[in-house]
């Protein structure tokens, strides 16, 4: 199966085309098939999402699964995790500012 995917224009989300328009969950995309590339052109003609592309999947219990583990690891939403984020140098513990 082949899928559509891309990042959500306002949010920079990963979102999947639903055959009618674009979500945030794997779960709801179809396979866009033999037209993928004529719904790719239109939706990046109409600039809904940025720089949408096709992906190869295969359908499953629990939805489609990429094949690609990129894309996996994208359809898993943010990985961002806030208590690993940097923090600012701390004056007090000997961070030299330059």
């Amino acid at each position: 199966m082949k899928l559509l995917t891309g990042n959500d224009l306002a949010t920079g989300d990963v979102v999947w085309w639903t055959g009618r328009e674009w979500s945030r969950h794997i779960e709801d995309a179809v396979d866009v098939g033999a037209q993928g590339e004529a719904i790719l052109r239109a939706e990046e003609g109409a600039r809904r999402v940025n720089v949408p592309y096709l992906i190869d999947a295969e359908a499953t219990e629990q939805g489609p699964r990429p094949a690609h583990i990129k894309d996996r690891i994208r359809a898993l939403g943010p990985t961002v995790r806030p208590d690993l984020t940097l923090k600012p140098a701390d004056a007090d513990a000997g961070a030299w500012v330059i």
